[in-house]
């Protein structure tokens, strides 16, 4: 069972004020936003209770998502990071996901497509772990333009430091943020 998503803005690293800003759209003759969105999950034991953060910026606007699950692996969590934080966007937009999990990035660019291919199944043959989740990945994937990152985890990346902290108190808290509203 998870808990979520919801999200708050992000000031100073305390919800939930705002900064007034661009709305987020390219700069291009198209009205399509540009987002850019930073993921991690976080488990306390593997499996254990679980979070997951993200941290979404549309324009200079900036929100903070994270939820919980109460029993769960890493790898859920940080495939539940980037699902709630694409189903937190109403509209098509031109998305850069940064995760500092190679499994998700080379999950969604790489090996998604033999995994279809061959039924749900990896090339030894057994079922692709957490196959639910990477179904629903690939359905909000699907209605933006996604550029996927990676980044190392617990290095300079401020961003992912921040997701690492904001998914790390979920789990051990199991607490989800409060606000439900992205780059209106």
């Amino acid at each position: 069972m998870l808990s979520g998503p919801s999200l708050h803005p992000r000031t100073n690293r305390s919800p939930p004020e705002s900064r007034k800003i661009a709305d987020g759209r390219s700069n291009t003759n198209s009205n399509v936003k540009k987002i850019q969105i930073i993921t991690d999950g976080a488990c306390v034991g593997n499996p254990g209770p679980g979070g997951w953060a993200a941290i979404l910026r549309c324009g200079n606007r900036e929100y903070e998502l994270y939820g919980y699950a109460p029993n769960t692996t890493n790898n859920r969590m940080e495939l539940t990071a980037a699902i709630e934080s694409l189903r937190a966007l109403k509209e098509p937009c031109e998305v850069e996901i940064v995760t500092d999990s190679e499994y998700v990035k080379n999950g969604i660019t790489q090996w998604i497509h033999n995994w279809k291919r061959n039924g749900w199944k990896t090339s030894s043959k057994k079922p692709v772990m957490n196959s639910d989740l990477w179904r629903e990945l690939e359905q909000e994937a699907s209605r933006h333009k996604i550029t996927w990152s990676w980044t190392r985890g617990h290095a300079s990346h401020e961003d992912n430091n921040r997701a690492d902290e904001l998914a790390n108190t979920a789990a051990r808290e199991q607490r989800a943020s409060k606000s439900t509203v992205v780059c209106e």
